[in-house]
């Protein structure tokens, strides 16, 4: 759940015609973990591109600071795309909303603590706040996250159109359980699961609560979350809390 690295065609070569502003996203989403260098010969590989064509672009995204060249010859994200996406209105500035109580939250429960919206069919972690002592995760700020696989993305799934549901559920095993999860969203606020952990190490499961953060119209601006090792691991008065912070979070938005 770390990042979706973009799926390049099976030939190995740009579509016909494909623009180069798409050829450039496509080099962009080659980096999957944070601080990622990467080889031009790897960067061609994962964007699906000529080394020739993707050595082009990276210059060209270099000269404007949206990648960056290492010492090393390998390539990195730039400070131009952080400066930039900082001033996503769903990403930026729920993030100063939610963020306080974010904060009280972290201290209450010594638990991570993220925040998330949806973007199509996968959540995106905008936030993320991590006690030292917690089970590590793999989930990351910036990464996307399946909505029907996480706590998080089953309180945004419950709010999204009647399309993305049904897409999400079609593909999905365990349609019943996902319906019951949104429902429980819609009725309480708030719903519990546990999944299996991404990670090798650490528990084989992890507990997730999570709640929707809505606009005056009942639309979802994005999702809170707590997730802590183990089944049952998010307690009863944990759930509460996140409750009320989600809404609190609501309030300031709308404020």
């Amino acid at each position: 759940m770390s990042g979706t690295p973009v799926q390049p065609p099976r030939s190995g070569r740009p579509l016909h015609g494909e623009p180069i502003l798409e050829r450039a996203f496509r080099v962009l989403g080659a980096f999957a973990e944070a601080g990622e260098g990467l080889t031009l010969h790897t960067l061609a590989a994962r964007a699906g591109l000529p080394k020739s064509t993707t050595s082009r672009i990276a210059a060209q995204l270099t000269a404007v600071g949206a990648l960056e060249r290492l010492d090393d010859g390998a390539f990195v994200v730039g400070l131009q795309l952080l400066e930039i996406a900082s001033l996503a209105p769903r990403g930026h500035g729920l993030r100063a909303a939610a963020l306080p109580f974010m904060e009280e939250l972290h201290r209450s429960t010594g638990q991570h603590i993220l925040l998330a919206v949806r973007d199509g069919d996968e959540a995106v972690l905008v936030e993320r706040l991590s006690a030292r002592d917690a089970a590590a995760v793999r989930y990351r700020v910036g990464g996307r996250l399946p909505l029907t696989g996480t706590g998080i993305g089953i309180a945004l799934l419950a709010y999204a159109p009647e399309r993305v549901r049904n897409d999400a559920l079609a593909g999905a095993d365990d349609a019943v359980r996902l319906r019951r999860l949104m429902a429980t969203v819609r009725a309480e606020g708030v719903c519990a699961t546990t999944v299996p952990n991404p990670l090798r190490s650490g528990p084989a499961v992890m507990s997730t609560a999570a709640a929707p953060i809505l606009d005056r119209r009942g639309a979802a601006l994005g999702a809170l979350s707590l997730v802590a090792p183990g089944e049952g691991g998010v307690r009863a008065a944990a759930r509460t809390a996140l409750r009320r912070a989600s809404l609190a979070v609501s309030r300031a938005v709308g404020r």
